[in-house]
């Protein structure tokens, strides 16, 4: 779960870490009433869980009342990144001398945490890390015994943190480890974090983002943010109780068994096409729970063609095609061409009662380059 930015500055701001004065508006009333609260300039961010907004056009500086309102309406109801935007974060500008970076995440491939600090923030850290990966101090944690002083001061000497502010950051560093700990996160970053004028350190941007697995120890936040959580597909996914994640591409996905669900994903990698979404209706699913997953990936409006691939082990194939066909008796025309994989138990019998409106393959190898194939008619 990623908070959105103002309960991630809640967070910080509780554990210790300064961050601009602000607060949160619904309507464009709300938010010219907060920003003369505030004094001009301001900045008036969009309230979505999802980074690139500034990219996106869902965060400006604007220095007056009339320039706030402008920029009110020209976000609140704005489609970011698949989020309509329902609530700005009005909060005072910031002036910079320095713009720096620290983060904490877990890294796999070392099985540990590791913090970071550059003093290259402000910036796409992402492009920092791939050009200049020398640029971001870095420092392995073994979580039994926590970030230990020494360790702090490391990542900030190995970021090139400037030695005005370097004890200071260092201080950040820790409190922001022991915050993500704290929270069960997967990753906490401040970028950037602001050295003002005066010489304090400012987290003008904040990320907090939770375990989902751990939700059951962050009761708080989980209900502050269950609303925050999920965009429209997933939200409708989860009530429905299915495994769904959105990606970028035109060939829905519906399977049984994330293993099978994901080399669905990488067949259509390898044959030019780009996946939807992951969409896992788990073992054993029923035709109610098989036309839930339909229903779904229907309403993607980026899908040009679904796929539906099942191995019937303990999925009889006979539920599923019952499923399927449940699910299309709501439409006169297909919203979009269905390709249906179907082998294993009771295969036989479902694909004898698949109704005519699909179209079925015998291999797997063959579904994907015939949805492939129709995915990529649609675009043109």
């Amino acid at each position: 779960m990623r908070l959105q930015e103002h309960r991630a500055k809640a967070e910080f701001a509780k554990a210790g870490i300064e961050t601009p004065p602000g607060s949160t508006a619904t309507t464009v009333t709300e938010a010219v009433e907060t920003g003369q609260e505030l004094g001009f300039p301001v900045a008036v961010k969009a309230q979505v869980p999802v980074g690139g907004r500034g990219k996106a056009g869902g965060i400006q500086i604007v220095e007056s009342a009339t320039e706030l309102e402008a920029a009110a309406e020209e976000i609140l109801g704005m489609d970011l990144k698949g989020y309509q935007v329902e609530t700005l974060l009005i909060e005072g500008a910031v002036e910079s001398a320095n713009e720096l970076y620290v983060g904490v995440t877990m890294d796999r491939e070392e099985k540990r945490p590791v913090v970071m600090a550059s003093r290259k923030g402000g910036v796409d850290i992402e492009a920092v890390a791939k050009e200049t990966p020398e640029a971001i101090g870095r420092e392995h944690i073994d979580p039994s015994f926590g970030l230990l002083p020494y360790q702090a001061r490391n990542v900030v000497y190995r970021g090139d943190i400037p030695d005005g502010v370097a004890g200071e950051v260092a201080d950040v560093v820790k409190t922001l480890y022991s915050l993500w700990n704290r929270r069960d996160g997967t990753e906490a970053e401040i970028n950037p974090l602001i050295v003002s004028e005066r010489g304090d350190l400012i987290a003008v941007d904040a990320v907090l983002n939770i375990d989902d697995d751990a939700l059951f120890r962050q009761q708080e936040l989980a209900t502050a943010g269950a609303e925050e959580r999920l965009d429209e597909l997933e939200a409708k996914a989860d009530a429905a109780g299915l495994e769904y994640v959105s990606l970028s591409g035109t060939v829905g996905v519906v399977g049984n068994g994330a293993g099978l669900v994901m080399t669905t994903l990488d067949l259509i990698d390898h044959f030019g096409g780009e996946a939807a979404n992951f969409l896992d209706v788990g073992g054993g699913a029923d035709a109610d729970r098989v036309g839930s997953a339909l229903d779904v990936v229907f309403s993607d409006p980026t899908v040009e063609v679904v796929l539906v691939n099942i191995f019937g082990g303990i999925t009889r194939g006979d539920e599923v095609a019952a499923g399927i066909n449940q699910a299309l008796e709501a439409y006169e025309t297909l919203p979009k061409p269905v390709i249906v994989r179907l082998t294993g138990t009771k295969a036989r019998e479902g694909r004898e009662q698949l109704t005519d409106a699909v179209h079925t393959e015998a291999t797997f190898e063959s579904a994907v380059k015939r949805a492939v194939s129709l995915a990529q008619e649609g675009k043109q």
